[in-house]
């Protein structure tokens, strides 16, 4: 099955109302941005959807009654959840249309939004037949509709800014992970450090500042992953479970090359049973690395610079 967002309508004080602009919301990357609203002010957003549901397959099958096509909306990290019902478009085919409503008071960073066929099977009902394979992401600030964060990375003074940078005057950049998204903050008072991040000097400089750049993303990476796998919600029998924000999507990311060839939910079983002694945690931080690494492209610049260093040794004269 396919869904697709196909209008949003924000609603403000005294049912003043307007529509989102269409590239807030990406197809491709299925994310609908909220951030791009005109006005922030807005109590409401109501999200037209459109469902293609497999009706000769439904067909086929026979053994069913009762069909229906529900949106749901939920939220981990605010535990909010939205049901709606869908209605057929036209007589046998297969789309599905409605309306679901989110409000802005029940959420704080991204809601996820899944349909499903529900039926009457075997004479159980609300059994679940069928469910869209990728979820829509609803993000709450973003301002572009990207399924992939960027890192936020700002110069800030170590020396003069807030009081918990002033530990790390000496270090040349940190990586916050206690916000809504990871931060790296760039220390300016470090010597030379912005003339490299910002590209700016000669074509050395610039090749350096490049792959410093990567080396900053892999730390971010490190962090991030450590920070995640130490946050877990643990059900009663001991499972871990995915965090619903950006923890989650790192976690997801990364895993696949920390224990390569398992399951996402046996990685992070796994992960976090050696975190908490049962096994080696320290056998593990090489493939962190790696994956951090790879993640933040460091082989790829590394290469690229060892070429262009070449290349820059043979342009200078003798």
């Amino acid at each position: 099955m396919t869904a697709r967002v196909t209008a949003v309508r924000l609603r403000g004080p005294g049912d003043s109302r307007e529509q989102l602009d269409s590239k807030a919301h990406s197809v491709v990357d299925q994310v609908v941005a909220l951030g791009m609203a005109e006005r922030a002010d807005w109590r409401t957003a109501r999200l037209s959807l459109g469902v293609t549901v497999p009706v000769r397959e439904l067909d086929r099958k026979g053994h069913w009654s009762d069909v229906a096509v529900v949106a749901v909306l939920t939220e981990g990290a605010t535990n909010a959840r939205t049901v709606s019902r869908l209605q057929p478009a036209a007589e046998a085919s297969g789309e599905w249309v409605g309306e679901i409503e989110l409000d802005r008071d029940d959420h704080l960073d991204r809601a996820s939004l899944v349909v499903y066929v529900v039926a009457t099977v075997g004479g159980v009902s609300g059994r679940i037949i069928a469910c869209t394979e990728r979820e829509w992401l609803i993000d709450m600030t973003a301002d572009a509709p990207r399924r992939d964060r960027e890192l936020d990375v700002t110069a800030v003074s170590f020396a003069r800014g807030a009081e918990w940078l002033r530990d790390f005057r000496d270090a040349p950049w940190v990586v916050d992970t206690s916000g809504r998204i990871p931060a790296v903050r760039l220390n300016s008072d470090f010597e030379g450090l912005m003339r490299l991040v910002e590209a700016e000097g000669t074509k050395t400089e610039k090749v350096f500042g490049r792959l410093l750049m990567a080396q900053v993303c892999a730390d971010a990476w490190v962090a991030v992953f450590h920070t995640a796998i130490g946050d877990l919600e643990i059900e009663d029998d001991g499972t871990p479970l995915f965090p619903a924000d950006w923890r989650g999507a790192v976690l997801r990311e990364m895993l696949p090359d920390v224990l390569p060839g398992r399951s996402e939910e046996d990685a992070l079983r796994e992960v976090h049973r050696r975190r908490i002694g049962e096994g080696s945690w320290t056998d593990l931080q090489p493939r962190i690395q790696y994956a951090a690494a790879r993640r933040a492209e460091v082989p790829k610049e590394l290469a690229d610079s060892v070429r262009d260093i070449a290349r820059l040794d043979q342009e200078t004269p003798a």
